[in-house]
């Protein structure tokens, strides 16, 4: 779930009753992102070991924690949740609506991001299609949206594959390179 919304600690509770197992919050959309990550951590499961069981016994994934932040936020505001997160999103356009060009001038978040943290997924989301996925992937995000890109071909199965490859190659040549 990424969600957009001015107060993203109202949703915790229901997301996880409706099932979700993932939790993307803006960092400028909280005033205390710390407690957030905490609410999001301990809503909707029963910790036990590393799984989590559901009122009717079902057993449930681990929820994870996203944090997202648009363009005109610095990636040094995020850096000192990096470690109790699961995933850094960087907005890649300013949210609201799908079609935008792609900020090529956010790369150097997600460079740094992979720099300071090797270990955590990197999500971009915004302007992400064939032109542009070399661009993220090389700079380290491994995890993409892609929504006009992909919508408005005449073949998305295509450039499915292509993105989730460029993606999973520049992964790969990451790990040779350490």
């Amino acid at each position: 779930m990424h969600m957009m919304v001015a107060r993203p600690e109202q949703w915790v509770k229901p997301m996880a009753v409706a099932g979700a197992n993932q939790y993307t919050f803006h960092l400028e959309a909280t005033d205390n992102p710390g407690a957030l990550i905490k609410d999001i951590r301990e809503n909707g499961m029963k910790v036990r070991g590393a799984q989590a069981w559901s009122a009717l016994g079902f057993v449930l994934p681990r929820l994870q924690v996203g944090l997202a932040i648009k363009p005109g936020t610095t990636v040094e505001h995020l850096a000192p949740w990096a470690n109790q997160i699961d995933m850094a999103l960087v907005m890649t356009v300013e949210p609201g609506f799908g079609g935008q060009k792609f900020m090529e001038d956010m790369m150097p978040k997600v460079q740094w991001l992979r720099t300071q943290f090797p270990s955590l997924d990197i999500e971009v989301d915004g302007g992400v299609g064939p032109d542009t996925i070399h661009k993220c992937a090389e700079a380290g995000a491994n995890m993409i949206v892609s929504g006009s890109a992909i919508m408005k071909s005449a073949d998305p199965r295509s450039v499915i594959n292509l993105l989730r490859n460029v993606c999973s190659e520049a992964a790969q040549k990451r790990c040779l390179d350490r």
